[in-house]
């Protein structure tokens, strides 16, 4: 989805003012009132239909809250207006990127959408870091730093997403075996927090909040502009696709691949075949710039059934699949992702057992299987199972054609295979079309599930922020609160 220009805004769809009694927005100033005048903004808040049903959508097509205001901010300063204000009117706010998230995670029912697109500025390339605004594309981060010969240590598959929308995630790729995830090269944020104030935050820095916010899925703050890390960028990618007829001698290569860390890149797909069946693919990646790798190296001991190689720019690689997911989008298919990370020990019987009745179709779009060390999960609010090693399973599932009924009986099929996997120590990567419940959320955070709540009570006191996670009850508006 491109980046939303403030010139864009729909002529006299602005708000004005704001009815406390009936929480209208209203794009006149009536008289004799109770309506409250909307402080200055340097952006616009809309109400138009368009704006509207776009804010009440997202990539999954499954869920539909629609709020009734949108904020098209013109500065970091409007985020923390409209936040103070949603606090003193029992409104609530959700932090929309780019709208790829697949279960209404970034939607309110009645509140306010914050529309990322027009707060995209990329402000600082150096040697070691970026300064970005929340709204930029990765994919506009890796341009912009690649023509410095330098780029994020990890990108997820999908360059597409917002720098802030990630960050709340945690956001995982193939070189998190070596760097963790995007959250974990996260150097400083500026958050709004859910009492609206403007705070910097590191890990020298109110390091509370920068811990929370990092892979907290928007509940203690806003991100509104982040630092990332950067490191030397190479100029080119030989990727190996190695093939596998059983799921075990894939994950038995990858175990090799991530203890001696050959691949600097590492993932793998359950690959659907003419019979119904699937093949097993290990996806591999080593950089360079000038002299190319060894394949005879790289490719020891990992017994293949097939190999293909391919040299491509490493711009070319991590963009690879962007016009693909775009044109997938365009098509609005209802798509019930379910991502999990399961433990080493228990990965093998688990995805066994699910491929005696998972079929291509039920499998949908995509489905990833890789490890990754668990010793590079460093932000406490990413919840990946014990052990050393953990796998990622994600089945990034589209319905095609749309068909309401079997969405849902995907969705179902996802809840039974969380459950599957919580029960062998298991947890979820929040990106689900899942139904979860605030206990649902607890037994998630287990341990952690303490700091969470003392966190929500501390940052986001009236529970403004990020309805449509689910993780909180709603505070009761009895007391006049939201």
């Amino acid at each position: 989805m491109a980046q939303l220009d403030r010139r864009t805004f729909l002529a006299g769809a602005a708000v004005v003012a704001f009815d406390p009694v009936t929480s209208h927005w209203l794009t006149s100033f009536p008289e004799n009132t109770a309506a409250i005048q909307i402080p200055h903004l340097d952006g616009e808040l809309v109400t138009d239909e368009e704006s509207l049903t776009e804010a009440a959508t997202d990539y999954g097509h499954l869920a539909h809250r629609r709020p009734r205001a949108v904020l098209r901010p013109g500065s970091v300063r409007d985020v923390a207006t409209v936040v103070r204000f949603a606090n003193e009117h029992g409104l609530t706010i959700a932090a929309r990127g780019q709208g790829h998230s697949t279960f209404g995670q970034a939607q309110t029912d009645g509140g306010v959408v914050i529309d990322f697109r027009t707060l995209a500025t990329i402000h600082e390339v150096a040697p070691d870091r970026a300064v970005v605004d929340a709204g930029v594309q990765w994919l506009d981060l890796v341009r912009a730093t690649l023509a410095e010969g330098v780029a994020p240590p990890v990108s997820t598959d999908y360059l597409g997403l917002s720098v802030g929308g990630t960050l709340s995630v945690g956001g995982i790729g193939g070189a998190s075996q070596h760097f963790g995830l995007l959250v974990d090269n996260a150097l400083e944020l500026e958050v709004v927090t859910g009492e609206g104030r403007l705070v910097t935050c590191s890990a020298d820095q109110e390091r509370d909040l920068f811990e929370a916010v990092l892979g907290g899925l928007g509940q203690f703050a806003v991100i509104v502009r982040a630092t990332v890390r950067l490191v030397t960028a190479p100029t080119m990618a030989r990727v190996y696709t190695l093939t596998y007829p059983r799921v075990t001698d894939l994950t038995a290569a990858q175990r090799t691949v991530l203890a001696d860390g050959r691949f600097d890149y590492l993932e793998g797909q359950l690959v659907p075949t003419d019979d119904d069946g699937f093949v097993f693919v290990l996806e591999g990646g080593a950089w360079f710039t000038s002299a190319p790798p060894d394949d005879d190296v790289l490719l020891a001991g990992l017994a293949p059934s097939g190999v293909d190689v391919v040299d491509v720019t490493y711009f070319e690689w991590l963009n690879r699949i962007y016009e693909t997911v775009e044109q997938i989008e365009a098509l609005r298919l209802p798509s019930p992702w379910l991502n999990v990370f399961i433990p080493d020990a228990t990965t093998d019987e688990v995805v066994t057992e699910l491929l005696t009745t998972l079929t291509p179709a039920d499998a949908g779009g995509v489905a990833l299987l890789y490890p990754t060390n668990r010793s590079l999960i460093t932000r406490p609010q990413v919840v990946v199972p014990e052990g050393p090693v953990f796998f990622l399973l994600a089945l990034l599932r589209a319905v095609s054609p749309p068909d309401d009924a079997e969405a849902e009986r995907l969705i179902a099929e996802n809840d039974a295979q969380y459950a599957r996997v919580r029960a062998v120590g298991g947890t979820g990567y929040p990106v689900n079309a899942l139904h979860l419940s605030p206990a649902d959320w607890r037994e998630h955070y287990a341990d952690r599930w303490p700091a969470v709540r003392s966190a929500k009570a501390r940052y986001d006191p009236r529970r403004v922020l990020a309805p449509g996670q689910g993780i909180f009850e709603p505070v009761s508006r009895a007391s006049g609160t939201p």
